[in-house]
């Protein structure tokens, strides 16, 4: 940072403390400064204002430091800033404010914060980036714990022969909003855990993410051995034995490295099991301190939350007891257990035999547990009764909070105006009342239509755009011209299925019957055409077999550049995709979808969903504000299942969609569409944001830890 301080002009001279707040990346005046500053640069850059600040000549910083224009805009965003960063009117300070000097620690294996910190893989990250964010707006006391990973997931390549190839790039981390945490001394600060009876250190990275920061662990440091600076190298990736050092690295060493910083929470979030062993080593501390360990559990417990996002048993890590013997041999003498009470706290009988699994270490040391959707808290209650033996089914603590995405973060700018137009220009701050979007009535049917038609633009043009300067740089093969978006047609109703290409959430249920498909997609007076997008895991072969099943079928020249599949799926490309198709399909093997965000995404911007009613679609679905895919039922099999949903599919599409979406009137609106658009806006926006989320995570789940550790202070 302080390299950019040098080259930055004293006039505008915060602008570099801006581009390393992720604040700016959901805030529409932040984001229009840097756009204004260098707007080819921004582009190129794919919005990254630190790799922007980098790159811009000192020329142009002078230039906007003399510019009164961009002088008037630079000082209204940081007197914005500078309020938002006081807190004093947040909703949690104004709710809570005898609690405004606790923290709320949150620990997550990943974070989806923006493309240029890749350090997420999918719906869990995204979901944690969001939940940061939010936690920034309504002033949560709030501290992230992650990891850095400097090669990130993986960035997908499609070769002419469909099979996914998976790339991994090291992050030149200069260039993302990231710094160093230093000591004292003004050397990197350094944590370590003992890993197997080997020292490993890890150095703490500090992203600041609006009000609040989040501290990732890196372990490429000089003093660890080679296979121990590769620990945090890499999202997912290794066998399970660098699973469990990863876990044991977030679960313990985030708790020190926040003792490091100074930070003592009262109260632990769980984002899924991975860092489960931070009970743990908050159990040793407070047996070191002179509690036994009975009363150590009880203190954790009350200040423990754990959320849990996988409805499939193998979703579930577990380690082999050998594996953790000796990882953990020592450690439950200095908890004052022994070893079969220990490896006691995680036992369950997996598949393969009975093994120490993280989510029910979590479910036993934590005071409080949620799933993520009214669903997926049913399913969770059963998959988990056998954790309390005596408790019938409806009686087992897990309750459940429904996902939400971050509504500034997701929103459209043009989908934006429209609301401070019609709704108010104060909605953001009040996007959950419901009350508030009956005034999107007053928005007229053709100004609503022209908007999303100006989003199915920019994403026809986003995805030709991509194609051609791949294209420029020797980075696409011939094939993906004709593959990746550029034959499709801006004026056809436009599907979208972007997903982790995983077999239960069934990608290629649409083409069961190919021929019935290619009927309705090649209706010379009502197209339709469908666009994929989306990652399988590396070591996911049949996940991989969907890819190059949709990606075969996109190079065949009978089905009329009807179909497309556009590789390496991130945030970036995700905002095209969420608010410029048509429809947002998604079509999992119900009940396995926990929750899902996507969707949340596209309807905010008006894109309605046709959906399998799994996850947050039960909740959603109004039976006016989008589509169900067959009823609740579920099936034994999945034959049986497949055939009935892509029939259902199919029918629908026929009967309901393609013929609403082509009946225009005389000024070639199709008012029953803009209807539905309408209602898919008020009645999903309120209650799928993280505004509602975040509320109730406090209200049902924060507060009572909170004030659980005030007790215990006392």
């Amino acid at each position: 940072m302080n390299h950019l301080n040098d080259k930055v002009p004293d006039k505008i001279g915060r602008i570099t403390e801006l581009a390393y707040n992720l604040w700016w990346s959901w805030t529409p005046e932040a984001r229009g400064l840097f756009r204004r500053l260098d707007y080819p640069l921004w582009r190129k850059t794919l919005h990254n204002p630190v790799q922007m600040l980098q790159e811009i000549s000192p020329l142009k910083l002078q230039e906007a430091a003399q510019d009164s224009t961009f002088l008037r805009q630079y000082n209204k965003v940081m007197m914005l800033f500078d309020d938002t960063m006081k807190n004093h009117d947040s909703w949690f300070y104004q709710t809570y404010p005898e609690l405004a000097d606790k923290t709320i620690a949150y620990f997550s294996f990943e974070f989806g914060l923006h493309s240029s910190l890749p350090i997420y893989s999918g719906g869990l990250g995204i979901l944690s980036g969001d939940h940061a964010k939010e936690a920034s707006d309504l002033g949560l006391p709030f501290v992230g714990v992650g990891f850095m990973y400097p090669q990130g997931y993986f960035r997908q390549r499609i070769p002419s022969h469909g099979w996914q190839e998976a790339v991994y790039q090291q992050l030149d981390i200069s260039q993302a909003p990231v710094l160093p945490v230093l000591n004292g001394d003004g050397h990197e600060m350094r944590i370590s855990v003992n890993l197997g009876g080997r020292r490993v250190s890890a150095r703490i990275w500090h992203v600041q993410v609006g009000r609040n920061p989040l501290f990732l662990l890196d372990t490429d440091v000089d003093e660890n051995e080679p296979w121990d600076r590769e620990l945090s190298a890499r999202l997912y990736s290794g066998d399970s034995e660098t699973r469990i050092r990863q876990e044991i690295m977030l679960g313990i060493g985030g708790v020190r490295a926040l003792r490091a910083l100074g930070i003592n929470p009262t109260a632990w979030h769980m984002n899924e099991g991975h860092s489960a062993f931070l009970t743990l080593e908050c159990i040793r501390e407070l047996v070191a301190e002179g509690k036994n360990f009975e009363e150590a559990v009880a203190i954790v417990k009350k200040q423990s939350i754990f959320t849990t996002h996988t409805p499939v048993p193998a979703g579930h890590d577990a380690f082999g007891f050998q594996m953790v013997e000796q990882y953990f041999n020592g450690f439950w003498d200095e908890l004052g257990i022994n070893r079969e009470h220990f490896l006691s706290l995680g036992g369950h009988e997996e598949e393969w035999g009975m093994a120490f699994n993280m989510t029910v270490l979590a479910l036993r040391l934590s005071g409080q547990a949620n799933g993520v959707s009214k669903l997926h808290g049913e399913i969770s209650r059963e998959m988990w009764q056998e954790v309390w033996p005596d408790k019938p089914v409806d009686e087992v603590p897990i309750s459940s909070i429904t996902n939400g995405v971050h509504v500034p973060t997701w929103i459209a700018g043009e989908v934006h105006n429209i609301f401070d137009k019609y709704i108010g220009p104060g909605w953001l701050e009040q996007h959950d009342n419901p009350a508030i979007w009956q005034r999107l009535a007053e928005a007229p049917d053709d100004e609503m239509w022209d908007v999303h038609l100006a989003l199915k633009r920019k994403l026809m043009s986003y995805l030709r755009e991509r194609v051609r300067r791949r294209w420029v740089n020797g980075t696409n093969d011939p094939t993906q011209v004709l593959t990746s978006g550029t034959l499709l047609d801006p004026e056809a109703l436009t599907i979208g299925f972007a997903r982790r290409f995983a077999t239960y959430k069934r990608a290629t249920l649409i083409f069961r019957d190919l021929e019935r498909l290619q009927r309705i997609m090649m209706d010379i007076h009502r197209p339709v055409q469908f666009i994929f997008a989306g990652k399988a895991h590396p070591a996911d072969e049949p996940g991989k077999s969907l890819i190059q099943h949709i990606y075969n079928l996109a190079k065949h020249n009978q089905l009329g550049g009807r179909i497309a599949f556009v590789e390496d799926y991130d945030m970036h490309m995700a905002r095209y995709l969420t608010q410029g198709v048509d429809v947002w399909l998604n079509n999992p093997r119900r009940p396995r979808e926990a929750s899902g965000t996507s969707g949340m995404k596209a309807a905010i911007n008006g894109i309605p969903n046709f959906s399998i009613l799994d996850g947050w679609w039960v909740e959603g679905y109004n039976g006016a504000n989008g589509w169900a895919i067959g009823d609740e039922r579920e099936f034994e099999n999945h034959e049986v299942q497949d055939e009935y949903d892509a029939n259902f599919i199919y029918q629908v599409l026929e009967e309901e969609i393609v013929p609403l979406y082509y009946s225009r009137d005389r000024d070639g609106i199709p008012r029953g569409w803009v209807e539905i658009m309408r209602e898919c806006i008020g009645s999903n926006a309120p209650m799928f944001g993280t505004r509602r989320m975040i509320k109730e995570y406090t209200t049902e789940l924060y507060i009572k830890a909170l004030r659980a550790s005030e007790a215990n202070s006392n």
